[in-house]
């Protein structure tokens, strides 16, 4: 946390457009750090030397009008917690753009919408997590991430005024600090851009569709049991490093561990593990899947998920 006071010294309170632009140099490709529903993020490196991540929403992005914009980006602001990615602030501007109609050239005004965050060092939890990553990290790492994601996401459901629901929680939305604790990214996009919206966006996204609860790609239906079952997904991907949005066609991610992990299984490919972390590697698989049963009242909350996370037995 000591650098905190000096990162936000050198950030002007209500950076312009073009100083955003000028840190990320101009927006260049070699900055970008990827893209997601609605927009691509860029590294942007402040006067001294202080890294943010700069969020450019796609110009076609459905930005709320900016009085509910304002106030949805103000809340996401005051949230604080050390498994959410900190929001520092926005920024809209109109550009005039040239654009090409009907073979005329004409000047069009075109809002551009920025948003600006903490910039979390050890890029996305996917890099990391599949069995072929040379970075894998090891059972305690593994499972102190799981404990992090499951803090940050009970942070969302139940400490807010009403619960944010993420709904579109995957890897490549959960980022990683120096010290490899988790930070998730990219919530409260249904604040901004309405559900509807964020369904449509995130449905487009190639990959990321695996991760969405059935009632929630197939009807719209929205609850806090949504991001559960995308969870489950992570949380099984994290134990088998297999990807749980392209999973053998004819086998689910589910199936896969339910009919694979066996405690022989567990035993053989941990089997440097003391009694104490295997026990952990099965608490994990038994949450993981009880939180994709497609029956959604039949999931866990995310208190009763953490509670046992921590050895204690919610009621």
């Amino acid at each position: 946390m000591a650098n905190k006071p000096s990162l936000l010294s050198t950030l002007p309170t209500n950076p312009p457009a073009q100083f955003l632009k000028d840190i990320t140099d101009g927006f260049s490709e070699t900055q970008m750090l990827g893209e997601g529903a609605f927009g691509t993020v860029y590294k942007g490196i402040l006067q001294d030397g202080q890294p943010i991540a700069v969020k450019k929403l796609a110009e076609n992005a459905p930005v709320a009008p900016e009085k509910q914009f304002k106030i949805g980006v103000g809340n996401l602001m005051a949230m604080q917690h050390p498994n959410i990615v900190r929001i520092l602030g926005y920024c809209r501007e109109p550009q005039r753009k040239v654009i090409e109609q009907s073979g005329r050239y004409i000047i069009v005004d075109v809002v551009e919408s920025l948003l600006y965050y903490e910039y979390v060092p050890n890029g996305n939890l996917e890099k990391y997590i599949s069995d072929a990553s040379a970075s894998r990290p090891d059972w305690k790492t593994c499972f102190e991430i799981i404990k992090g994601i499951c803090q940050g996401l009970r942070y969302l459901h139940k400490e807010m005024d009403r619960p944010i629901v993420h709904l579109d929680l995957h890897p490549t939305n959960i980022l990683l600090d120096e010290n490899m604790v988790p930070k998730i990214t990219d919530f409260g996009l249904s604040r901004l851009f309405g559900e509807e919206q964020t369904r449509i966006n995130t449905i487009n996204v190639v990959g990321k569709k695996g991760y969405m609860a059935p009632e929630y790609l197939y009807r719209g239906e929205i609850s806090t049991r949504s991001d559960i079952y995308s969870l489950g997904l992570v949380i099984m991907e994290i134990i088998t490093g297999k990807n749980s949005s392209s999973s053998d066609k004819d086998m689910s991610a589910r199936d896969f561990v339910r009919e694979t992990w066996t405690d022989e299984h567990i035993a053989s490919k941990h089997s440097a593990l003391d009694a104490v972390s295997l026990q952990e590697v099965r608490t994990c698989i038994e949450i993981g899947l009880k939180c994709v049963d497609i029956d959604q009242n039949k999931r866990p909350s995310i208190v009763e998920i953490v509670d046992k996370l921590n050895g204690r037995h919610a009621h």
